[in-house]
C-alpha cells in the first residue's frame, strides 16, 4: 500500500435508492464525480462496485456515515457502516467511515448554484456529496478544518 499521502481512493455516498460515487488521490485532496449507483433498499448490484474497484485500484474506499447534527447515530448509519463491512468482506479493501454531515445540503447548493434543477437524482447530487466525503477526509489527513 503507498505512503499516506499517496493514496488513491474511492467515495461512497452510501443511499437506499442511489449511490454517488467519487475518486481522487490523497495529494491533491480533492475528488471528482465518477458515477451514480442504483441500490434497491441500499443494496447496490455489486458487479458495478466490482468493476469500479478494478479499473480505478483504490488503496482505502470510503464510505459516507449520515451522523445527526448532533454526532448521535441513526438508522442509516447502520446501514451505511454495513454497506461498508460488506465492501470490506468482499473485496478486502482498507473501508473508512467519513462523517458525511451536511455533505448532501452542500452537494445540492452546488447543483443548484451551477444551474441544475431541483430535480436532484438528475444533476448528481449524490456523486458530488461522494467528492465532499474525499475531500473531508483528505482535509482530516493533514489535519486541516472543514
Amino acid at each position: 500500500m503507498p505512503e499516506p499521502g499517496n493514496r488513491r481512493i474511492l467515495a461512497f455516498d452510501f443511499g437506499t435508492r442511489r449511490m454517488g460515487v467519487a475518486t481522487g488521490q490523497e495529494m491533491l485532496g480533492s475528488g471528482q464525480p465518477l458515477a451514480m449507483l442504483p441500490a434497491r433498499d441500499g443494496i447496490p448490484d455489486w458487479s458495478d462496485i466490482q468493476q469500479l474497484l478494478a479499473e480505478w485500484q483504490p488503496d482505502v474506499v470510503l464510505v459516507g456515515l449520515p451522523l445527526n447534527m448532533d454526532g448521535s447515530e441513526n438508522d442509516m448509519c447502520a446501514r451505511a457502516r454495513k454497506f461498508g463491512k460488506r465492501l470490506h468482506g468482499r473485496y478486502h479493501v482498507a473501508v473508512e467511515m467519513v462523517d458525511e454531515r451536511l455533505t448532501s445540503f452542500e452537494a445540492k447548493g452546488d447543483v443548484l448554484s451551477a444551474g441544475g434543477s431541483r430535480d436532484f437524482g438528475r444533476d448528481g447530487v449524490d456523486d458530488r456529496a461522494a467528492v465532499l466525503i474525499l475531500e473531508t477526509w483528505c482535509r482530516e489527513q493533514t489535519g486541516g478544518s472543514a
